[in-house]
């Protein structure tokens, strides 16, 4: 018998729970900066602006993440109809997708939050060696 999947499902969901389980964290941290703001005559520091700029971002994106894994669990309804399936608009399953998809970019911006935060070094990312190797081979 194939495997439905859930186990993949049920992995991403502790993964993002634990993403965000981060967020106290971040906000404790992030709360001494927010008392100097509120004592400062600036209205938002650069620092507050930020955070608010990346929750903005992160709500707007797990919004249309949201809506997109909506609409192909609509595009998907009459195939697995005509294959004798339960739609998964009814049984649950796009409901499921749908959450798991919004929180995502939550999870994103909440771990590197905490990483910015508790003064983690960012993480490099190395090109493809073929992209090393074309950087050599030109004249400079």
């Amino acid at each position: 018998m194939r495997k439905t999947g859930k186990s993949r499902r049920t992995q991403e969901a502790a993964i993002i729970g634990g993403d965000l389980m981060l967020a106290p964290l971040v906000a404790m941290m992030r709360l001494p900066l927010m008392a100097m703001d509120g004592g400062s005559s600036q209205p938002w520091s650069t620092e507050t602006a930020r955070a608010v700029n990346e929750k903005t971002a992160a709500m707007a994106e797990g919004v249309f993440a949201a809506q997109m894994s909506f609409l192909q669990s609509a595009s998907r309804f009459w195939p697995e109809i005509f294959s004798g399936r339960t739609p998964s608009l009814f049984n649950g399953v796009a409901t499921e997708r749908s959450i798991s998809a919004a929180l995502k970019p939550a999870s994103r911006a909440v771990k590197a939050n905490a990483a910015v935060v508790s003064g983690e070094p960012k993480k490099r990312l190395t090109s493809p060696p073929c992209i090393r190797i074309a950087r050599t081979a030109l004249p400079v």
